[in-house]
């Protein structure tokens, strides 16, 4: 690996620890929390959107985990902001590798795309789609 692939590293680093857009949203238009039980992450992805109800205006997270699924909230927070519902929808693994810049291992690629399927679960609950109470990686083999 190259010194791309370090600079990769070092933004998951620093989204680790200092992660953008985590806390608590006031009025958020829906919540939705999941948990990867092999790692032991959990992270509750929040989301508001505009008055169109289909673009997304702004997104929170909060939750423990590795630096990977937390780096990837983080990140995803940022993301996500501007962006639609159905563009959410369409968000795939490779999406979220891409996003953050280094091969994961397939052991720990439960742990990056934990943020976005929670989020896309959430959005699929609010627009009357799902029902669930949680998410969970497990159910994602």
């Amino acid at each position: 690996m190259g010194m791309g692939s370090d600079m990769y590293r070092q933004q998951i680093l620093d989204h680790y620890k200092n992660p953008r857009n985590k806390g608590e949203m006031e009025d958020p238009t829906f919540s939705h929390t999941g948990e990867n039980p092999s790692c032991g992450d959990t992270i509750t992805m929040q989301v508001k959107l505009e008055d169109d109800d289909e673009t997304i205006e702004f997104v929170a997270f909060t939750g423990d985990g590795c630096a990977i699924s937390q780096a990837s909230a983080s990140m995803l927070s940022e993301r996500l902001q501007g962006t639609t519902l159905s563009e959410l929808e369409e968000m795939d693994t490779d999406d979220v590798t891409e996003m953050l810049g280094v091969d994961i291992s397939p052991m720990r690629i439960k742990c990056a795309v934990l943020a976005r399927q929670v989020a896309q679960d959430g959005a699929a609950i609010y627009e009357g789609d799902a029902e669930k109470a949680k998410t969970t990686t497990e159910a994602d083999d």
